[in-house]
């Protein structure tokens, strides 16, 4: 799996409208509106490498509104759900 932070800009007064068509783009499983340098934070969850590459450079333009991205790879997860999850023994 490859997971990604991808934050974005959008046009003035779409923040809403842009969460709202995000929310529904295959890949994106969650969108948060932020304050700050961004006006949102999307977390992407694809199969592959491949599978991301797609999702950014041809479904997120697809979005009316967006400005700008920037998108981080995840590298590693280091959350105890997870964890937690990976080594359960089922006590």
């Amino acid at each position: 799996m490859q997971n990604a932070v991808i934050l974005i800009n959008t046009e003035k007064g779409q923040v809403k409208a842009v969460a709202e068509r995000l929310a529904d783009v295959e890949g994106i499983s969650e969108v948060y509106s932020t304050c700050g340098r961004y006006d949102l934070v999307a977390i992407a969850r694809t199969r592959d490498f491949e599978s991301l590459a797609e999702l950014v450079t041809e479904r997120l333009n697809a979005v009316e509104g967006i400005s700008d991205t920037e998108t981080l790879n995840a590298m590693q997860v280091h959350s105890r759900h997870d964890l937690e999850t990976m080594f359960s023994v089922g006590w």
